[in-house]
């Protein structure tokens, strides 16, 4: 019996992903779980195993493919039998003569607007941003303006949308071109839909803007094109949205560091005895931990739409990750309870799995706040950005030896950190954030206060 092998729901928010490679090939035996291909998605590379035991009739992607979810991967003969070649080959063609027409039929802005969405797996173009200008919220439009929801503007580009969106949208007869969409790039929400029909007017907090169109940058000599990986794809999205829906302030001080670093390496030996490299990342988690306990609102979220405060009774961080791919964050968790050198293990542990793409999408889930640490490679100071729905983060700067002026009258060489804390102004006031930072200081200088506190 042929079973067709589907790409599933790999993580929340994830629509689809870049084949990286593809470990099986027709007639080739396999086992249930079996990993049949690796898919890039915006957060990491993820194996994706079979749900089916038996021989490959054929293989449906190749390296470089885009696959939806819902989308076949692979055909399988559970009986473990030989087919027919017209029977494994007749699906391929099919879905391919398929997908060509989807293709096209995207290309097309004339195409009729009330079509049905693609299947799951078909071939279509990527949603762009809408255009801002003349868009107005609310209202039930008449039918024939329903009936115009797939197309944004006279260029034919499509409002970004989910299926199920659209449908509620043609239900309720909500003309998609006037909603304004409060979700990443301008993406229209059911919620978006339903507050359409209530007529109640939106102000949202950031309005993505489209970029202008670029000049020909041949006219003046050679360029290359190449297109960006899952993971910088979902770094325009994710900066984009926090950069236009975020109020953003930075905050800046510096912490003594001298005593620490002393410390830091007389317990290094003590560290390599465990397999563990103490690293000044790993006790800025500690001291973070309990930072976040002694000041809550740094450990909450902001719920706009409820205009509620979400407190987080958990503390896990976030720590940014630099990699051949991109950055990456993955995220330690129930920081405030943890030894530092359990947490520079898990740090370490981590970091690696990160580099080499074998990061789960669980392990880039759940942070409440971050920490990016630029001091190995330089720099007296830079400001992070905010990733909601995170409400601050924090930015570590190279330490530098300075004169710094004693209670004795003299100066004497210390080891500075500089330190900066960005913040969602909407939840954070200026003083409250620098009472935090120089809580953080304090204890970087003074370990026995986050153990007084801890």
């Amino acid at each position: 019996m042929a079973t067709e092998v589907k790409l599933p729901d790999v993580g929340e928010g994830i629509e689809s992903g870049t084949v990286v490679s593809v470990l099986v090939k027709p007639g080739d035996k396999i086992q249930k779980d079996q990993p049949l291909v690796e898919l890039e998605t915006d957060k990491a590379v993820v194996e994706v195993p079979s749900t089916a035991a038996g021989v490959v009739q054929s293989v449906n992607v190749k390296e470089g493919d885009e696959a939806r979810i819902g989308a076949v991967l692979v055909v399988v003969d559970e009986a473990g039998g030989a087919t027919e070649p017209a029977q494994a080959e007749q699906p391929a063609e099919a879905k391919a003569e398929e997908k060509q027409a989807e293709e096209k039929q995207a290309e097309e802005p004339s195409a009729p607007p009330a079509q049905p969405e693609p299947a799951p797996g078909a071939g279509r173009q990527e949603p762009q941003p809408p255009r801002t200008s003349g868009q107005a919220g609310g209202g039930r439009p008449t039918p024939a303006a329903a009936a115009t929801d797939r197309s944004d503007d006279d260029n034919g580009r499509l409002v970004p949308a989910a299926p199920s969106v659209r449908r509620l949208a043609r239900e309720l007869g909500v003309d998609l071109r006037r909603v304004h969409g409060s979700g990443i790039l301008g993406r229209v929400s059911a919620a978006d839909v339903r507050q359409a029909v209530s007529g109640a007017d939106r102000a949202p907090a950031g309005t993505a803007v489209a970029a202008p169109p670029l000049p020909d940058f041949s006219r003046w000599g050679e360029v290359e094109r190449e297109p960006m990986s899952g993971i910088r794809k979902a770094t325009v999205r994710s900066m984009s949205t926090a950069w236009s829906t975020v109020p953003m302030v930075t905050h800046f001080d510096e912490a003594d560091v001298t005593d620490l670093e002393r410390f830091r390496k007389r317990y290094q030996k003590e560290a390599d005895k465990q397999g563990v490299k103490l690293t000044p990342t790993a006790i800025l988690l500690k001291v973070v931990g309990v930072a976040l306990r002694r000041f809550p609102d740094f450990n909450a979220s902001i719920d706009v739409a409820k205009l509620e405060v979400v407190r987080k009774q958990y503390v896990n961080v976030g720590v940014a990750v630099d990699t051949d791919a991109g950055l990456l964050v993955p995220v330690v968790r129930d920081v405030d309870s943890k030894g530092i050198i359990e947490l520079a293990r898990e740090l370490g542990e981590l970091a690696e799995k990160a580099r080499s793409r074998k990061l789960s999408l669980e392990e880039m889930q759940g942070g409440n706040f971050s920490i990016s640490n630029l001091g190995g490679i330089g720099g007296t100071n830079f400001t992070p950005i905010v990733n909601p729905p995170d409400v601050a983060i924090l930015g570590v700067s190279r330490a530098a030896v300075k004169p710094v002026w004693d209670e004795g009258g003299s100066f004497q060489p210390r080891t500075v950190m500089p330190l900066a804390l960005t913040y969602d102004h909407r939840l954070i006031d200026g003083a409250a954030a620098a009472r935090f930072l120089r809580w953080v200081c304090t204890a970087l200088e003074e370990p026995f206060v986050a153990l007084l506190d801890g």
